[in-house]
């Protein structure tokens, strides 16, 4: 049976953590608390499980807080969990399972997030597959029998687990400030954070975040070196961004961008909305229409199915009024 360390930085979580280690501390054979800056009870809870409590200054990253927590595991198996995260008495059970039964060979467990859509702030679905469990040392080996070369690609293996995610609250300001503040600093988001971002702000972001986002996104829209789906992304925001301000002629040059290529359901939509605000019911209806038939969402899944849905009955009730 394999051995885990479980992992977790926290921060001001006295109201959740007890919840979350009470599910799955007889499952782990260590557990390492890396203390970000809490100001409340959390510490003193985390000691009820564990000696092993760390303090880690806060530096705006959290893989370097995650890295800290890791390089203090010492069992075979790395579980990452967060305070937010609950294992039910089935899902102990497969964990438990899981122990017993996995292949050395493995070296990454994907687990299923689930509850996402409750309190999400970067999820288009209820339920999906995430990295959970991670071999501590990784070993290397030659694979063929004629021009033989080391397996580099992780051995992944997806179980039937389920976490709940369960937080108090939507975590999406926080993620907002942080992002904002890696610009500020002149740092190049990779292209999976300028996709997080773009999504994120889709899914929770209210008027101001936008507006607050849309200088960083024109640069990035028109940036040659970002990537077709990036500047896509981009322009979904700022055009979101200028349809708030009431400009008009930045909504149609970043409209374009999105159009020239393969339309988003993001645009049409937003293009919708513009019609709509001027009551041109018809032309609202048409791109209502082609968000929901004619195009696929990259953001937002909402933006081809109910929202535009509801929008194009709206339309016809004030055709046939």
């Amino acid at each position: 049976m394999i051995e885990i360390s479980c992992c977790m930085i926290v921060k001001n979580e006295e109201k959740i953590l007890a919840r979350c280690l009470d599910s799955i501390a007889d499952l782990m054979e260590e557990i390492i608390i890396v203390d970000t800056g809490s100001t409340d009870a959390t510490k003193e809870i985390a000691a009820r499980y564990t000696d092993k409590i760390y303090d880690f200054t806060w530096v705006d990253d959290f893989s370097a807080a995650r890295n800290f927590a890791f390089s203090k595991a010492t069992k075979e198996y790395i579980y990452s969990a967060d305070a937010d995260e609950v294992l039910n008495k089935e899902n102990r059970q497969r964990f438990r399972e899981l122990k017993e039964v996995l292949l050395p060979e493995i070296d990454i467990v994907q687990m299923k997030y689930g509850n996402q859509l409750s309190f999400g702030t970067t999820y288009n679905f209820d339920e999906e597959y995430r990295p959970k469990l991670f071999k501590r040392l990784r070993e290397f080996i030659w694979t063929e029998p004629i021009h033989e070369m080391v397996r580099l690609d992780p051995l992944v293996y997806d179980s039937d687990i389920v976490i709940e995610h369960r937080p108090e609250s939507n975590h999406s300001k926080r993620d907002f400030a942080t992002f904002q503040k890696h610009i500020k600093k002149g740092l190049r988001l990779s292209k999976r954070l300028h996709h997080m971002y773009a999504m994120e702000l889709y899914i929770s972001g209210e008027d101001e975040d936008f507006l607050e986002a849309e200088e960083f996104f024109t640069s990035t829209a028109l940036d040659a070196g970002r990537s077709l789906d990036e500047v896509k992304e981009a322009a979904c925001i700022v055009c979101h961004a200028a349809r708030l301000r009431g400009d008009s002629h930045t909504l149609l040059k970043m409209s374009l961008k999105d159009l020239l290529s393969e339309g988003s359901s993001e645009m049409c939509y937003e293009l919708g909305e513009y019609f709509f605000a001027l009551s041109d019911y018809e032309e609202a209806a048409m791109w209502y229409y082609n968000a929901i038939h004619e195009t696929q969402s990259i953001l937002n899944i909402h933006t081809s199915t109910d929202w535009p849905e509801e929008k194009l009955a709206q339309c016809q009730q004030m055709a046939d009024k």
